[in-house]
């Protein structure tokens, strides 16, 4: 069983939690620290997009700054997140380390096995997803909004049919950055007032067919689920899903230098954040 570092990094802007993932993602590829699982949330609670969204065209920019909202593109691929009522965690982890897939599908199917088995710790029935037949392609097919949870990718993670983790994957410098939002609770209204949609007919068709594509955990529970217990969880979970041991541990000197690097060049400035 390999030996993986666990870092809890609590809440903080969007700006810093992106730039302390790919700094464990350079770090990891200087070989100066080992695999690293990460559990972070987010203050304020913040929109994220994916990297090859269009911010202008597809965010109400004007919005998500009188809602109080954090705003940053991630360095991953995917549709727009509101990180709010939610568990983020991130995996780092070399494209070399053994039994990891080549293929970005196949390395999804072996972490979402430690989402699986995280699920599973809180007694919930969750399944991945693996979009393999024209059917089940159909089934969870997106609506074509710019919201992530609008339909699950491959071997993502749902519960009762509804999308109830996203994930994101990037790689660089020979290591896989996937990172993603486990949903605690969900404020539909708030993420739908700040994506752009054609006119407010489409916004409520949208709205209400993302319901029924999309849920939280507290949702689907008589009994809440804390952030505490479910990092709790999910440690245990990614632990048990992916055969390796976890060890508390904490950023490095070299970490911190380039995750503030980052910050500040990159990540807290709109000429990364606006883009495209």
């Amino acid at each position: 069983m390999t030996t993986w570092r666990c870092i809890h990094t609590g809440m903080s802007d969007s700006a810093w939690n992106m730039a302390v993932d790919e700094a464990i993602l350079i770090a990891h590829s200087e070989g100066v620290v080992p695999p690293t699982v990460r559990f972070y949330g987010w203050n304020p609670p913040t929109l994220s997009i994916g990297y090859f969204q269009r911010a202008r065209r597809e965010v109400a920019l004007e919005r998500v700054a009188a809602r109080g909202l954090g705003f940053v593109r991630r360095a991953t691929g995917g549709r727009a997140v509101l990180h709010d009522q939610e568990v983020t965690y991130s995996v780092i982890v070399s494209e070399s380390y053994p039994g990891m897939p080549t293929s970005v599908t196949e390395s999804y199917r072996v972490i979402s096995a430690g989402l699986l088995e995280g699920f599973r710790e809180l007694k919930m029935q969750a399944e991945m997803v693996p979009l393999e037949s024209e059917e089940e392609k159909v089934k969870y097919a997106s609506m074509g909004s710019a919201a992530c949870f609008d339909s699950p990718s491959n071997y993502e993670l749902v519960v009762e049919g509804r999308k109830v983790a996203g994930s994101a994957q990037t790689r660089q410098k020979g290591v896989i950055l996937q990172h993603g939002s486990i949903l605690l609770d969900l404020d539909v209204d708030l993420l739908f007032d700040v994506l752009q949609f054609p006119s407010d007919r489409v916004r409520e068709r949208m709205k209400r067919g993302f319901l029924q594509k999309a849920v939280a955990i507290n949702q689907l529970r008589p009994d809440p689920v804390t952030y505490e217990k479910a990092v709790d969880a999910f440690t245990t979970g990614f632990a048990k899903g992916m055969n390796i041991q976890l060890i508390p541990g904490e950023l490095s000197a070299r970490e911190l230098d380039l995750a503030h690097q980052l910050a500040a060049s990159r990540y807290g400035r709109e000429e990364w954040n606006l883009k495209k």
